[in-house]
């Protein structure tokens, strides 16, 4: 891959010396190999770098939608500082689940379409990542009748698709800063000046 910017060469001793003592720690009885990704026409996800799980426990890691894999996902890429628009060149798999997600992701996009072409009525999915919302886009982009775009922020971002020439809804209201308990804990405003 020419614009390749990782490999497993480059970036697999700090992988392991992070991930090894860490699932040791965790006791997660995992193995994992790394691989560099090969060449694909598919672009809906296209790794530099793929790091596979197997093992007894590989279920725990994929339990609540790979919740557990993809926060592994996550903090090695802090751990290795790679940039969020880096975050698409490391890809953590176990079972497939990545291949699968992906076709799920397509096929609900494609239902979407369908819907949104039938009804004329905006249809918005659940709040998703960036990966998952970029396979969701890439779903569509040859879509003539519908058109998508990503709305809200922080975990709260999902897709909204829309007929072509729909106008976009507005932005969802953010909840505000310390909605829930907006009020310092009583504590620390009765220990100011409480000075004897």
């Amino acid at each position: 891959m020419s614009d390749r910017k990782y490999s497993v060469a480059s970036i697999g001793p700090r992988l392991d010396s992070f991930l090894g003592p860490l699932l040791k720690q965790a006791r997660l009885r995992v193995e994992y190999t790394m691989s560099d990704s090969e060449v694909s026409d598919d672009d809906f996800e296209t790794p530099d770098v793929v790091v596979k799980f197997t093992g007894q426990d590989v279920d725990l890691l994929l339990e609540n939608r790979a919740e557990l894999l993809l926060a592994l996902e996550h903090l090695t890429m802090e751990v290795l500082r790679m940039p969020s628009d880096d975050h698409s060149r490391l890809s953590f798999d176990a079972n497939d689940y990545r291949l699968l997600r992906i076709e799920e992701l397509r096929m609900s996009a494609a239902a979407a379409a369908e819907k949104v072409k039938r009804t004329g009525v905006p249809f918005k999915f659940n709040p998703m990542n960036s990966r998952e919302r970029r396979v969701i886009h890439l779903a569509l982009r040859n879509e003539s009748e519908v058109r998508s775009e990503s709305t809200g922020s922080g975990g709260f971002r999902q897709v909204v698709v829309y007929p072509a020439g729909m106008a976009s809804l507005p932005e969802p209201a953010r909840p505000p800063a310390g909605a829930r308990g907006s009020r310092p804990p009583r504590g620390k405003v009765q220990s100011r000046g409480a000075r004897r």
